[in-house]
């Protein structure tokens, strides 16, 4: 009998210790207050102090418009967590972390599903519909603020970028080639006169123009006939009975 008793009882007292610390180690952690994860939703209190005004109470377009940028930071912790609860549960698993950045992280995400909920609500109490489009249309504007914030830093990124690589810079600014700069003045005072376009040496041989002949050519042209020009005629020479003549 005392062979059957000694192992119930060692067993009944594990398991009854392990619930009594489990018991206590989750009312420690529902009373632990957690770091928060995110930043104080500013956006948050302020649609809610415009809300609460009264006197004079706030326009609805400044309500919307407090309403728009509430759901821009509602979608910006949304992608957040969307990026990070997955690396943080791999660094959970591996020891790396604790489990106070864990349950912040949950507590987090708790409170952006029903920061979510209330969003809509109000929307679909502006506009009936509203609050299925106000998300898309947060989002969109979250991308433009994005794509300005960029824009922006291409100046300074120019400027850090110059005062980098300035030498490099004025090095290929001096090998590039430059062209001669024309002044404005003499551009109007001096009319520049039209270049007449050059004829072509088969041009000028059809139009019956010849090309003009060095002295050398006009010799020979002059003292040998052309093979190519007819044959011209010649003076007849004199006759012998004339040169007897004169002799006598």
């Amino acid at each position: 009998m005392a062979s059957v008793v000694v192992p119930v009882l060692y067993v009944f007292i594990v398991f009854g210790s392990l619930f009594v610390f489990s018991s206590f180690y989750r009312r420690r952690n529902a009373s632990k207050v957690y770091e928060p994860y995110f930043p104080p939703h500013r956006e948050r209190d302020v649609y809610v102090s415009l809300l609460q005004k009264t006197d004079p109470p706030a326009s609805d377009a400044l309500l919307k418009a407090a309403l728009v940028r509430r759901a821009v930071t509602n979608v910006t912790r949304i992608i957040r967590i969307r990026e990070d609860k997955p690396a943080l549960q791999i660094l959970l698993q591996k020891g790396s972390i604790g489990d106070d950045l864990w349950n912040s992280l949950l507590a987090a995400e708790k409170e952006l599903e029903a920061e979510v909920l209330e969003v809509m609500t109000e929307a679909n109490a502006y506009v009936e519909g509203w609050g299925q489009i106000i998300f898309q249309t947060a989002t969109e504007m979250m991308h433009n603020e994005k794509m300005r914030q960029l824009v922006e830093q291409i100046p300074v990124m120019r400027q850090a970028r110059e005062r980098k690589y300035g030498r490099t810079s004025r090095a290929s600014q001096m090998a590039a080639p430059q062209t001669p700069s024309i002044p404005v003045s003499a551009s109007l005072h001096k009319p520049t006169s039209p270049v007449p376009p050059e004829t072509p040496v088969s041009a000028q041989f059809t139009n019956g123009l010849a090309p003009p002949l060095s002295a050398g050519a006009e010799s020979a042209f002059s003292d040998s006939e052309s093979p190519s020009s007819p044959a011209s005629p010649r003076s007849p020479p004199k006759s012998p009975s004339k040169k007897m003549k004169k002799r006598k």
